[in-house]
């Protein structure tokens, strides 16, 4: 009797479980069983490694096989076990020294000439593997890249499974062709989901590859909006613009994410490892750096924007949107159980998605943008822009939003329409985004100095009660805002917002702690009330 195994990892949302792939072999009638929860590609594994094992000059066992992927209570699913369940199965067969893959992760698609294809979410799943102990994982080549971000564990980057039998036996490794110059790699087709990318949303314009990039100075006005834009990269706070079509909301919201500062390295891999398993992933590019920016349309299910769909549930466009920008254009249109589902990733930073197949929690730490017209036909702000729409219409309209969503926005700012002057350039151009990515990096760099030694790193994150009792302000700072929630302005968890948007306010400013003018300008953008303040975040 034959015994070998190797290991490999399920995913369960974007958080891997080692699995180790057990072949036996034993004498009776030649037959291939499967065993331990596979799903329908899993299955076809059977017929994709043995033609695979076959075309690389190696001979299949003709006595009775089974394959085993334990546990077996998690569920599998995809197409990565098909390398170790080759090699396990060659081992049992003794082509190859147990011995050599017993301790070594292998995760890869086999085509059937034996070629390596890549798969999704190897980051997570050599993340799953380190964690787990496990010094070695075998990946196909074009993924050698996004696993070697993981420190401290080996990668071999395969071709074809004959280079991985003649490495782990220690023959001479044939070469192997690359795909046809000029033309596009098709190995690469497994790394992508059809359908994503910039037509869904998932990137901004300036990723577009066409050598231009979004800038602030090309917003003509809107100081206001762009103040309150640069208040919330600072922070991190969600932000409501609303004013007519065309006033320029949409292209406030495309530049916010070159505001924001760079990802840190585990940031950096957070957001790797979900847009991996997404399937979204840019081939060359195995570490995102750059905040992420999603823009689902209005039509979207509440399932694509808080994750779902058959079976193991999979990240939706607030986990796609995890540490960067989440813009929801035409923020009424949407279905209402859509918006309200938002709700919890809003104050937790994750969402806990459960389904028939199980309970997945997938990160979703993300700055909400809302653009929303004041009525259906747009008009209703602008004076003699003729607006049919009845009062009762315009209420309902503006009522899609729910209250307990909006008490969740830090910031509510006016889009006004631009005038003539600032339109042509006459009034001059505004800041450049490099401009106010400086100052926010400064912002954001002192409250993380402040908020040294404690789990949080941006104004938004800091619970209420820390706020009310270690960071305090100047004295007297605060009874506007007691004032509003006395009067009904404000509720418990707007004041505590208030009092993190006054904090970034005094950060671009440079002061040590919010005043009662940095106070009156966090009211005023949440409120929309005006308190006679400069709204400039950086300068008084």
């Amino acid at each position: 009797m034959g015994f070998a195994r190797a290991c490999s990892v399920a995913l369960v949302g974007v958080e891997g479980v080692v699995v180790e792939v057990q072949a036996d072999l034993e004498p009776g009638v030649a037959a291939f069983t499967l065993v331990g929860l596979p799903d329908k590609s899993l299955v076809e594994s059977r017929d994709r490694v043995r033609a695979a094992v076959v075309n690389s000059g190696a001979e299949w066992p003709q006595k009775k096989l089974t394959v085993g992927l334990s546990p077996a209570s998690v569920p599998k699913s995809g197409s990565g076990f098909d390398l170790a369940v080759a090699c396990a199965v060659l081992g049992a067969a003794e082509r190859i020294d147990p011995a050599m893959v017993a301790d070594v992760v292998m995760i890869g698609e086999l085509g059937l000439d034996g070629r390596v294809r890549p798969v999704r979410g190897v980051l997570p799943a050599v993340l799953a593997a380190a964690e787990a102990g496990y010094e070695q994982v075998v990946v196909p080549e074009q993924t050698a890249g996004e696993a070697a971000l993981v420190p401290g564990i080996s990668v071999l980057g395969v071709r074809s499974l004959r280079q991985l039998i003649a490495v782990l036996c220690d023959e001479p490794v044939p070469d192997e062709p690359a795909h046809g110059q000029g033309r596009p790699d098709a190995m690469l087709a497994g790394l992508m989901i059809p359908g994503t990318g910039l037509g869904a949303g998932l990137a901004p314009a300036a990723a577009r590859g066409d050598g231009h990039r979004l800038d602030l100075a090309d917003v003509a006005g809107q100081l206001r909006p762009r103040q309150a834009l640069e208040v919330a990269a600072a922070g991190g706070h969600h932000l409501l613009l609303s004013g007519p079509p065309g006033a320029g909301k949409t292209m406030l919201a495309e530049r916010l994410s070159a505001v924001l500062p760079p990802l840190t390295r585990q940031e950096s891999l957070e957001v790797t490892a979900v847009h991996s398993v997404a399937g979204i992933l840019p081939p060359g590019e195995p570490l995102v750096s750059r905040a992420p920016y999603c823009a689902p349309h209005h039509s979207a299910t509440m399932q694509s924007l808080v994750g779902g769909g058959n079976g193991i549930p999979r990240p939706g466009a607030v986990s796609l949107a995890h540490r960067g920008v989440l813009f929801l254009d035409e923020a009424p249109e949407f279905s209402g159980k859509a918006l309200d589902a938002l709700r919890q990733p809003l104050e937790s930073g994750h969402v806990v998605v459960a389904r028939a197949a199980g309970v997945v929690r997938l990160p979703a730490r993300f700055l909400m943008v809302l653009a929303a017209n004041p009525c259906p036909c747009g008009r209703h702000t602008l004076t003699g822009a003729g607006c049919e729409c009845p009062p009762s219409v315009v209420r309902r309209y503006q009522a899609r939003l729910s209250g307990p969503l909006l008490d969740r926005v830090d910031l509510r700012v006016e889009v006004e329409p631009v005038d003539r002057a600032d339109l042509l350039g006459q009034g001059g151009r505004g800041e450049s985004t490099e401009v106010v990515a400086a100052r926010v990096r400064d912002a954001r760099a002192r409250a993380a100095e402040r908020l040294a030694g404690t789990p949080w790193t941006t104004n938004s994150e800091v619970p209420g009660h820390e706020l009310r009792t270690r960071l305090l302000m100047a004295p007297g700072a605060l009874a506007a805002a007691e004032r509003d929630l006395e009067r009904g302005i404000l509720t418990a968890r707007g004041l505590d917002r208030v009092l993190r948007v006054a904090w970034t306010v005094a950060d671009l400013r440079g002061a040590d702690r919010p005043d009662a003018s940095d106070v009156a300008v966090a009211l005023e953008l949440r409120t929309g009330i005006q308190r006679g303040v400069p709204m400039g975040a950086g300068e008084r």
